[in-house]
């Protein structure tokens, strides 16, 4: 069965708990939301609030303990390992606060790593990873080593990655988090251009000021959600560079 909808995400009654010795431990509660396409959506709540649990759910890295999550028409709360690694592989991609880029190999070869997984050729692999480079603005940096390059190229380098499958979705967790406040202005600045090309994005961060340039902002507390309201005053990246 799959849903005909533009939803591209659906949770219903989402639960993950945790047995600690005796002791249940409830890292989501109850969480039920949707997700459409196109939609820019920042999760934001403390430390235990449920946010990084979910957005592992989300990227398929973790299963439900009870509900129904819905991705692309797909019910994947009921997929075992090996579906959940293919949903994965095809319909997200991640951006990391720590970049998670691989030390020995250039940028080149970082952002054509997913594309092994994905049974692609040698040559369009190199094809789409020379092209998604240079679609971030590092054309002429495909040959240099993660320690050649700047925080704000590294993470370029992580979003190129992300993107080069063509995924669904972008789970961006806390993708600022290790960068200056002008380098971070400037990948926000490059998640908007990603949005307005039609992607998708979830975005994890507890920074108020780049929240503001969602278009939707989900709050969590406790494993539930807290609010959920359409962004009214997006902050824009002219403000930001004029700041």
């Amino acid at each position: 069965m799959r849903m005909e909808s533009k939803e591209i995400i659906r949770l219903s009654h989402i639960q993950k708990k945790y047995q600690m010795g005796e002791e249940v431990i409830f890292a989501l509660r109850d969480v039920s939301l949707s997700i459409h396409k196109n939609e820019y959506v920042a999760f934001m709540g403390p430390s235990g609030s449920g946010k990084s649990t979910l957005m592992n759910v989300l990227g398929c890295l973790d299963t439900p303990t009870a509900g129904e999550y819905w991705l692309n028409g797909q019910n994947v709360s009921t997929m075992d390992d090996a579906e959940l690694a293919q949903a994965r592989n095809r319909e997200i991609g991640f951006v990391f606060q720590t970049f998670n880029l691989l030390a020995r190999s250039s940028a080149l070869e970082n952002v054509a790593m997913p594309l092994i997984y994905a049974g692609i050729s040698p040559t369009e692999r190199k094809r789409r990873a020379e092209e998604t480079l240079i679609s971030v603005g590092l054309g002429e940096r495909m040959k240099h080593k993660p320690n050649e390059l700047s925080g704000g190229q590294r993470q370029r380098v992580a979003v190129a990655r992300a993107l080069v499958n063509r995924p669904s979705i972008i789970l961006a967790d806390e993708p600022t988090g290790n960068l200056d406040t002008r380098t971070s202005y400037e990948i926000m600045a490059l998640f908007a251009e990603l949005h307005a090309q039609g992607n998708t994005i979830i975005l994890v961060t507890h920074e108020e000021d780049i929240a503001l340039y969602a278009h939707r902002v989900i709050r969590f507390r406790d494993g539930m959600v807290e609010g959920d309201e359409v962004n009214p005053n997006i902050r824009s990246l002219s403000e930001t560079f004029e700041a």
